[in-house]
Formats: structure tokens, sequence, C-alpha cells
């Protein structure tokens, strides 16, 4: 089949464009060694069938950034073995000049080419009427068909227009003036030569023969272009005014990912307990029920929970997207993010990442440049996750008594502001360190180019959100499915027989103290001893990579508390944790200075298999994974150590 690369500057409408010309019959794709991904979808029926590939949006083809490379080494042949038989090219109708900029690069590779010269309605609007043909002809034939991707006008007679193009070589073959003979060659010799794109004659030469294409064609600039966006700006980019504005904004976001989403995750989890059960009375009894019923749909459930996180978080960021309105955020912002390294881009997956890193770390790909969207991905597991909240409800509960108070504040919510504002100073203390260390390299102010405001175009919106989640799931999802079965196995293995009578609760406990788990609870006590912990709780440690929350139920099955596979109350937990000692002595476990500890080890550790999975996914590879999990555990060791020992200087 026939491959068409879709390829444009960033606000002009490319990816409503390519939702137009596929529909539904589109993938989400990553090419071998390629982290940025690419949209692939089926166009036309039949014998004019071809495959479209949406790629980043760029302002050239010099490889400066992450996404002009990826189009780049795409365009040539490097990506996926081969070069694509055509290029459309979508250009703004209000401002051509730096589309038609790309265009004089692409066909300086010898790729045949065809322009859709997109929102016209636009350019009709601010006073300026498009003449496809003559800008046609200017252009040394390449065609020019105009288009509106959001109402779909012109959106037929641009795939006419690529068929037509696929089906006659010579039509690909039109060459700027100066182009010389051999352009696939010569293009790649001049960008050895020119890595950077620095050469001010090429860049001169190219914006020459733009300016001559556009005043051949009779191309004049709107007097006024999009005045409604400059009236808005005033108030949305105001000092003050814009600021509130913005506060509004992401505080409504933060709101609806942590409590809209409350009532789905229910329900979710829910569904899923009652599949859980169903698929109890008809597996058969034994390891394939067990392995079903405490691993398969566990570990499922511990995946589905986050998917109403996601798709309320990509279709809220969609809107803001599509709206134009996040730019203005990322401009408000990005003074203060800039002095620890990062810019307005990283607030909203950092702020995501105050319900759950999960979605957070995902929102990451609304930045652009890579350097920044990693440290962005390493530092979102210390923004404080709601999976935290269950362990840090039992601790403060345990270490500070209720009707304590601060003030005229409540005692227990000040310690737990604390621990979120404890959460994102040692984020932006990793931010500054990672900026200087690993990620050390050249800071470039990112272009914010203001796009108008428009309304959001909801089929490409909805498109956006349902290929988010299904990544998530397919992706992502396998990864902590498989995860969740081996601590299933290394908690329940070997078997250990108990005596009959012997209560549920405390037959658990046995179980879990013969199991691999607990061998392995044991073989580390000697390292987080210096915490204050036991090997009890180091096998609620090592649980709690699945989730954080899981620490609750573990430390319930060690301590024999409840009814077996009964939910362990917070009160009961309480109990537990305040009578629970030390083998063999007198010393509690859970005292004040071991409580501040835990607390401050689970602020900062990446005790979250999902978190990491993503991070895998997200900046492509185990490696950094590797890093965010050794740099994050060694620093909530010595934090809680730290911690531990102030503690015990001060109270004993």
């Amino acid at each position: 089949m026939k491959r068409v690369a879709l390829v444009g500057n960033p606000n002009t409408g490319k990816s409503s464009l390519f939702n137009r010309l596929t529909g539904l019959s589109q993938k989400i794709a990553n090419y071998p060694g390629v982290t940025v991904e690419h949209h692939v979808g089926r166009s036309g029926a039949g014998g004019d069938a071809f495959e479209l590939v949406d790629l980043p949006g760029t302002y050239s083809l010099v490889g400066r950034s992450p996404d002009e490379r990826v189009a780049c080494d795409f365009l040539d042949g490097r990506t996926s073995g081969r070069r694509p038989d055509l290029v459309c090219v979508v250009v703004d109708a209000c401002q051509p000049g730096r589309g038609l900029f790309l265009l004089s690069q692409i066909v300086d590779m010898g790729i045949p080419a065809v322009v859709a010269l997109n929102m016209v309605d636009e350019a009709r609007e601010a006073g300026v009427s498009p003449d496809s043909e003559r800008l046609s002809r200017a252009a040394r034939g390449v065609p020019v068909i105009p288009t509106v991707a959001v109402t779909g006008e012109g959106v037929d007679a641009l795939r006419t227009a690529v068929v037509a193009a696929l089906a006659d070589s010579k039509a690909s073959t039109s060459t700027i003036a100066a182009v010389e003979t051999e352009a696939g060659s010569t293009w790649r010799a001049a960008r050895r030569a020119d890595p950077d794109g620095k050469d001010p004659n090429e860049s001169a030469r190219r914006y020459a023969w733009v300016r001559g294409v556009l005043a051949e064609a009779g191309w004049k600039p709107p007097l006024g272009v999009r005045p409604s966006t400059d009236r808005l700006d005033a108030w949305f980019l105001h000092p003050i005014f814009g600021f509130v504005l913005f506060l509004a904004v992401m505080g409504a976001i933060f709101q609806a990912v942590f409590t809209l989403a409350a009532p789905l995750q229910d329900a979710v989890e829910s569904a899923v307990a009652t599949l859980g059960a169903w698929a109890g009375t008809v597996v058969p009894d034994g390891f394939l029920r067990d392995i079903t019923t405490q691993a398969v749909f566990p570990g499922v459930g511990a995946v589905v929970v986050f998917l109403p996180q996601i798709l309320i978080l990509f279709l809220l960021l969609g809107l803001l997207e599509d709206t134009g309105y996040m730019t203005r955020a990322a401009f408000i912002v990005d003074r203060p993010l800039r002095a620890i390294g990062l810019s307005g881009r990283a607030f909203i997956p950092l702020m995501s990442s105050f319900a759950c890193a999960v979605p957070g770390i995902m929102a990451t790909r609304v930045i652009e440049d890579r350097r920044e969207r990693l440290i962005t991905i390493l530092v979102s597991p210390l923004m404080t996750c709601s999976a935290r909240l269950p362990v840090y409800t039992v601790a403060i509960g345990v270490l500070i008594p209720e009707g304590a108070t601060v003030g005229p504040f409540g005692a227990r919510g000040v310690t737990l502001l604390g621990l979120y504002v404890g959460g994102a100073l040692f984020g932006s203390l990793a931010a500054f360190v990672l900026g200087r260390t690993v990620l050390r390299g050249r800071r470039d102010a990112p272009i914010l180019e203001m796009p108008p405001y428009r309304l959001p175009e909801w089929r490409a919106v909805v498109t956006r959100v349902w290929h988010r989640g299904w990544s998530f799931l397919r992706r992502a999802g396998t990864v902590i499915f498989g995860i969740s079965v081996l601590l299933w196995v290394l908690s329940t293995y070997p078997r250990v027989d108990v005596p009959d009578g012997t209560p549920p609760a405390a037959a658990a406990a046995a179980r879990l103290h013969g199991s691999f788990a607990g061998m392995a609870g044991r073989a580390i006590e000697p390292l987080i001893d210096p915490l204050g912990f036991d090997w009890r709780v180091g096998i609620g440690l090592l649980a709690s990579f699945a989730a954080r929350e899981v620490f609750v139920s573990t430390m319930g099955v060690v301590y024999a508390v409840g009814a077996g596979d009964a939910e362990v109350t917070e009160a009961q937990l309480e109990g537990a944790f305040r009578t629970a000692v030390h083998d063999g002595t007198t010393v509690p476990v859970f005292g004040i200075a071991s409580l501040i500890a835990l607390l401050l080890f689970y602020m900062i550790a990446p005790q979250c298999v999902s978190t990491l999975a993503v991070i895998r996914r997200e900046a492509g590879g185990w490696g950094w994974a590797a890093l965010a999990f050794t740099y994050l555990t060694v620093l909530a060791y010595v934090v809680a150590w730290a911690g531990r020992q102030i503690v015990l200087a001060f109270v004993g």
C-alpha cells in the first residue's frame, strides 16, 4: 500500500485533517528506536486506499528538536526503512510563509508533495481569499487544495488530489528554481554540511523563494489577523486577571481529575470485584481458581482503575489544546518553573500527578523538548498522589492524637498538607539537580506561538482520548499485570501448612511468614532496620510495589488483623500498629521516630509498579525507569533515616 506522510507546522489543524481523512481506521505506532508516537491510518477504499502517517508538528527539517529529527528521519527513510511515496504538507492559510518554507525542504528531498491549504475559513474572516490555483502555479505545479478540517470542507478534494499524485509519478518532480539534480543526495549532503540549519545563505534562499511564490500568487497579509484572539489575550494574559484565571482553570482540572473520576473508579473496582467473584464460581477449584481470583482480577483491576483519570485528564487537556489556551497557561507559569530547569509546559503534567502519577506522566506528551520532558517524567512521582493517602491516614492516625491542633487547624490535616508540600519541594530540588547532572544540556527558551482561540473539534478530541486510553490499557497494563501475578506467586509459595482450627487471619499471617515474600522481608530487615522497620514492614514495602495502598492491606495480614480476606478497617490497623513490637523485645515497631520515617519514605519512594511501567513507556526504555527507581529509593531512604535521627535526638 502506498504511504503518505502528513507534515505541517504546529497549530495548523494537521491532526484534525488526519482524523477527517482516516476516520476511526487509525492506530498509534512507534517505529524501532523512536519514542515519539506516530498516528497511522488508512484513507480511501479499494485500489485508491493509502496509508497516512501523521508526523509530529514541525517548523523545519534540519533536526534541531526531537520532533524535527523524527519527521526528517521518517521522510528520509531511516525510521521505517522506506521513504513515503508522497508528502501532504498542511499550511495555515492565514500565515502560509512558514508552511511553504517547510514545503521547500521537502521538495528539495525529491519527494512528491501535495499542499493542504487549511483553515481557509479563518483566512476569509480575516479578509484574505487565498487563490489556490495561482499558489499552485507559483509553487511550480505542486497541487494546492483549500481545506477546513474542522468542517470537512475540501477533504474529499484533498483525498482525490493525493490519489492522483500517487498515480502520476511526474506530478511529484516539481522543484523550486535553485534545486539541483539528484535532489535526495543533495539534501543529505546539505544536512551533513549544516546539520543544525544555521547556514544563513540556505535560510535566505528558501525565504526568498517563499516570498517569490506569495508575490506571484498575489497573496497579501491580512490587515487584522484574528482580532478576537487579540482581545481575549488582553484578558487571559493580563498580569493579574490572567494569573487568577489560570489558577481557576488549573484548579478545575485538578478537582476534575481528582473527584470526577472517583465514582467512575468505584464503579470500575466494583465491576472487577463482581467479575472476580463470578470467576471464582466457574473456575475449577485449585491453583487455577487461586491465580484467577487472587492475581488476574486484582491485577487487571489495579490497571483499569486508572482509566477514568486518564480519560478525564486527556479530555480536558485536549479541550485546552484545541481551544488554544494550553500555550497561554504555559506562558503564564514559564518564569517560576524556569528557575528549577523546567518551563511552563511541565506544569499540567506535574499538577496532574497529584491525583495520580500515571496520567501525569502520560500528560508530558505536551512537552516538545525531550530533555525537559524526561526531567518532568522523573520528578512526577514526587508529587503526592491519592494512592499514598491510605498509608498517610493510618500512620498519621497513630502518630497524632485525634483532636490535636496547630493553632486553629487540626494537627492531622496540617501534617497531611506538609507531606503534599514536602513532595513538591523535593520534586523542585530533583528537577534542579537532574537538569544540571544527568540531563545537563542547553536550555533553549521554548517557542510559544500563540494559536488563535477556536472551538474544539470534538471528533478529534474524542478520538485522541480513545487512543490514549487504549494505549494505556494495551501497553502499560500488560507490564503491571505481569508483575502483579509475580507478586502473588511470591506471597503464596511455598505453601505453608497450618493447624486446623487456626483463625483465618492468623493462618494468613503464618503462610505469609513462610512464603518467598516473607523470606524476602527477613532478608531485607538488616537494610531497613536503621529506619526502625522490621521484617513485617519489609513485606509491606515489597508488596506495595503493586500499588502503594497495598501496604495497608498487607500490614493487616502480617499483624493478623481482621478475618482473612475481609477488608481491614483503619481503626483495627491503627490498634495493631500501636501494639506491634520487634521480635523478642518490648520495643515498639511504630514509635514516633519510625512513623516519621515511614511517612517520609512513602512521600518520596517510587512504591508503584504502574508508575515505573509508564515511565518506561513514555521515556522510551527501562533505563529511565531504573534511574527513577534508584534515585527516588536512595533519596527516600536517606531522608527517612535523617528524619528518624532528628526525632530520636529530640524525643529519644
